[in-house]
């Protein structure tokens, strides 16, 4: 799989996904996101096909490639925090736009052994925290994906 960055036109990202993330980088079928709570290395990955809602709602080629890219996230987030545990989850209660969490755990985390959701109030990356989390993100999706 090679990093592609030109997607369909009329992709939108849902406006809650847009206010609580940072944008990593495109892969071939999804954006992925970073989520602003530096208490969990939390990926999000939005398939870039509009109006999906659903995994059954991609095309057989797309299902298997988002498999592919949220193996990718979690290796990554596996290599960058070395977490105890990888979480996945597309639960799209309150984002009806498909998009699969990928969230690092350690038993030493606020939530453990619970769901990161409604865990308490998150923690906001620094400007420094961001952009290294960002760079190292970014880095080792690239190597995943090459």
């Amino acid at each position: 799989m090679t990093v592609c960055y030109n997607h369909m036109n009329n992709f939108t990202l849902h406006e809650k996904l847009k206010n609580d993330t940072f944008e990593v980088m495109d892969l071939d079928l999804c954006r992925v996101l970073l989520m602003n709570d530096s208490h969990f290395p939390w990926l999000i990955l939005v398939p870039m096909r509009p109006s999906v809602t659903e995994v059954h709602g991609l095309s057989k080629e797309d299902r298997a490639a988002l498999i592919e890219e949220t193996a990718a996230a979690s290796r990554a987030v596996s290599s960058v925090f070395s977490p105890d545990k990888i979480n996945i989850g597309a639960l799209g209660n309150m984002v009806p736009q498909l998009h699969v969490h990928v969230v690092g755990r350690t038993r030493e985390d606020r939530a453990w052994p619970g769901p990161v959701w409604g865990s308490g109030q998150g923690t906001p990356y620094t400007r420094d925290e961001l952009e290294k989390t960002l760079s190292a993100l970014r880095l080792a999706l690239r190597k995943e994906m090459a």
